[in-house]
């Protein structure tokens, strides 16, 4: 399985079940959008999907089978704020890999929304902060509490992205985290259901 970095919270995740794509519209901060055809589409936050005909899209709270890969959308924190825009947290399972994509969140989860996460290896977690996503405090805290053995963070400061509230770059994040492993990589290869003896953060370069 690889996983690459595309900006903000766009991700691509490439398996031999199926290629997923994770918020694709970029170009609302700036990048050029990812294409999703032929591609599991999954959004966590109202407006960030590609229309194309060619795809399956999940953009909500449900339970989902596609391609032998469990989703589970949860509802987060503010699942509908005043501008009728929904926000979903969700827990995949592919290739022997249970993954945590976290999204767009700005407040940290309660009981119910962790016990729905549960258990997984991976984590995708924002850490930009300013009001905007989780903050460098937050974002660590919540690492702890899911305790992942990968941790890749997303949303941070990155000059070519525009994004509409300043983001904070990986210094803090990393910090608050104290001694763990950090590792950068053009793009995360991992074989079906190995991860790494301790928990280690991988900053992955936007491509």
């Amino acid at each position: 399985m690889e996983i690459e970095y595309k900006g903000g919270n766009g991700l691509t995740i490439k398996s031999s079940l199926i290629n997923i794509t994770i918020d694709p519209k970029i170009s609302l901060i700036g990048l050029k959008d990812i294409k999703v055809t032929d591609t599991l589409e999954i959004v966590t936050e109202t407006g960030l999907a590609i229309d194309d005909d060619q795809k399956i899209l999940i953009d909500g709270p449900g339970e989902y089978e596609v391609s032998r890969v469990s989703v589970k959308g949860i509802a987060a924190k503010k699942y509908k704020d005043e501008s009728g825009t929904k926000f979903t947290i969700y827990r995949l399972e592919i290739s022997g890999f249970r993954v945590a994509i976290l999204g767009h969140c700005t407040e940290t989860l309660d009981e119910s929304q962790l016990e729905a996460v549960g258990i997984v290896d991976i984590l995708v977690i924002p850490v930009g902060g300013n009001s905007y996503t989780l903050d460098a405090h937050q974002s660590a805290k919540l690492v702890n509490q899911i305790d992942p053995r990968i941790v890749i963070p997303a949303h941070y400061a990155d000059k070519a992205i525009k994004y509409d509230v300043d983001q904070d770059d990986l210094t803090g994040f990393l910090k608050e985290l104290g001694a763990q492993e950090h590792e950068v990589v053009e793009k995360l290869k991992l074989k079906n259901g190995v991860v790494p003896a301790v928990r280690t953060v991988y900053e992955i370069r936007r491509s």
